[in-house]
């Protein structure tokens, strides 16, 4: 079914606000002169239009469509994720946040050098530019993909418009045009997620009627406890595997500490983590309802040929399309939700790439660049990172299922990151090299199990058909719809696995967690050997005393034991649990 005008309408709408937002910033108040302005909205931001910028920024067309089309296939069990949110927002609210805004930041990086050295710092950063541009590529082509689907819209002009305007008010109005528009981008989200789980919730019959028919259909999860972390999702995979992938989200990523840094004071960057937090147990609601109600709608009308032949991301478009058909407006409201979430992931992700380069490998090298033509520098790196994005859309489609490549991206290198960070943080012993070669170690680990996993699905179903969402894009090989076949398709497997086989099927909730913790071990171990940093040569400042914290009710010579010889700050004195 095409589009009406009243959808096209909608969607124009979208676009236009979203870079009237930029240009009003870019031509009012201090209007972007500043490197502080441009990167850090001169640390003016209360907390609510931060949370909302926070839960804005990765809850992309990646969620949007990958979760409905989860819950549609395997049922409701995806939706215990919502309980790793409270300690995954609550540790960076208490341990990441104090530490990074009392160094008074701007990039989360600068860390890495107060606690080790400049090559930890530019190790970091190195990675964290490889782990944006990638996921980039898959939040990019996922709304383009999604228009053409449900309309005759080019593929590549929906990338293009979409890259652009991104580009467009992220270079001329800076972070805080970036959180205005998250916040503006957000409403439609919500609306436009709204409107298809009521119309459809009317068309099925009810609520309770689209619960018993998921129910009939065993699509109700119960608690599976099996401790398995080989088994897809269980209750301690998504409870407990999700609160590290949560930390390397909400905790170190940059594109969300410079949201915390942006506050106008630390109070209102701890109030927007508690903030964000029933935001987004609303999110993950709205998402497993709309595949729930999906469920059931189709339960009732079947299938047509073409939709049967659709992947699950597709499907969530098609069942947009038959219960808004008959309104017009409506269906154009929710490819601006898609388009919503990719704009203010992508915009994230342009600022704080500019943010990175300019604050660890640029200014570092030279200390007198004026503010203006640093500034006018922070704003061309936004633009060639956002130049840039539309040329890794193209390799996006080789990602398979865009729920799991999304999150097995950020597992595969935010675990790595996270690792570093915690190793530097709650270990005063750690040194330089044993977090060159922890971090070294952890991506080593992470793309040793990505990959073979990716490896092992392939030789396991090489006759795959190829998928529907991705037929109408050039194929340069067969690989690619391979890849993204296999990795749709696939359920967890009957048969019993051995050996490395049975590694290669690590959950991949599980990746930030294991390759964190790989990074961890491995740079204990290396500092040990090469002889771990005296307390007295830390600074403080960078450390956040856990074990005294956690057991505080030891004598006062046992907790400074456990400091490892490091002194205490007033503000570290003050910091709480």
């Amino acid at each position: 079914m095409a589009f009406t005008v009243a959808d096209y309408t909608v969607f124009v709408l979208l676009l236009v606000l979203s870079s009237a937002i930029g240009l009003f910033y870019a031509l009012s108040g201090g209007r972007q002169r500043t490197v502080q302005e441009f990167l850090l909205a001169n640390r003016s931001m209360s907390f609510l239009p931060v949370a909302l910028s926070l839960l804005a920024t990765f809850q992309s067309a990646v969620a949007i469509l990958g979760v409905p089309a989860e819950i549609y296939r395997f049922g409701t069990e995806y939706w215990l994720l919502g309980c790793c949110y409270l300690l995954g927002l609550l540790i960076p609210a208490h341990v990441f946040i104090p530490v990074f805004y009392r160094l008074h930041l701007t990039s989360t990086y600068e860390y890495l050098e107060l606690r080790f050295n400049k090559a930890v710092r530019v190790c970091g950063t190195v990675t964290f530019i490889f782990q944006m541009v990638i996921y980039m590529g898959v939040v990019l082509y996922a709304p383009a993909l999604a228009l053409n689907a449900v309309t005759q819209f080019d593929l590549w002009g929906a990338v293009l418009t979409m890259g652009l305007v991104c580009t467009l008010y992220t270079t001329l109005g800076g972070l805080k045009a970036v959180i205005w528009t998250d916040v503006f981008q957000t409403l439609v989200m919500f609306a436009g997620q709204l409107a298809v789980i009521v119309v459809g919730t009317v068309k099925v019959g009810g609520m309770g009627q689209v619960w018993q028919l998921a129910a009939d259909q065993g699509k109700i999860s119960g608690i599976d406890l099996n401790p398995d972390p080989f088994e897809r999702h269980t209750f301690w995979t998504l409870a407990v595997g999700g609160v590290f992938m949560m930390l390397s989200l909400y905790g170190v990523n940059q594109a969300q500490v410079q949201r915390y840094l942006s506050s106008r004071t630390e109070r209102e960057a701890v109030l927007s983590c508690y903030a964000v937090f029933p935001c987004q147990q609303v999110v993950l609601c709205l998402s497993c309802l709309t595949g729930l109600v999906m469920f059931a709608y189709y339960q009732e009308h079947p299938l047509t040929a073409p939709q049967s032949q659709a992947s699950s991301d597709q499907l969530v478009l098609y069942f947009v399309m038959d219960v808004l058909k008959d309104l017009p407006g409506l269906p154009g409201l929710f490819v601006a939700c898609l388009f919503s979430g990719s704009l203010s992931t992508i915009s994230s992700a342009f600022n704080s790439l500019a943010t990175v380069t300019m604050e660890d490998l640029i200014h570092p090298y030279f200390p007198g660049l004026r503010e203006s033509r640093a500034t006018l520098l922070s704003k061309l790196l936004a633009l060639s990172y956002g130049l840039l994005c539309l040329g890794m859309a193209y390799l996006s489609s080789m990602m398979g299922p865009m729920l799991q490549a999304a999150i097995s991206i950020f597992g595969m290198v935010g675990g790595p990151l996270l690792g570093l960070f915690c190793l530097g943080m709650f270990f005063p012993c750690a040194n330089p090299t044993g977090a060159i070669a922890g971090l070294a170690a952890g991506l080593a680990m992470a793309f040793w199990i990505g990959i073979g996993s990716l490896v092992s699905n392939l030789r396991a179903a090489p006759s795959a058909p190829p998928l529907s969402n991705i037929t109408d894009f050039p194929q340069t090989s067969s690989l690619s719809t391979a890849i993204a076949t296999t990795l749709l398709t696939s359920t967890p497997a009957p048969k019993r696995l051995s050996g490395l086989q049975k590694f290669y099927s690590l959950s991949y909730m599980w990746y930030s967690a294991h390759n964190s913790t790989t990074v961890i071990l491995v740079g204990l171990l290396v500092s040990l050997l090469t002889g771990p940093t005296k307390g007295a040569t830390v600074n403080p400042r960078t450390i956040y005393p856990v074990l005294p914290r956690l057991l505080c009710c030891l004598p006062q010579r046992y907790r400074e034991r456990l400091s490892c010889g490091v002194g205490c700050s007033a503000e570290v004195s003050g910091w709480g649990v």
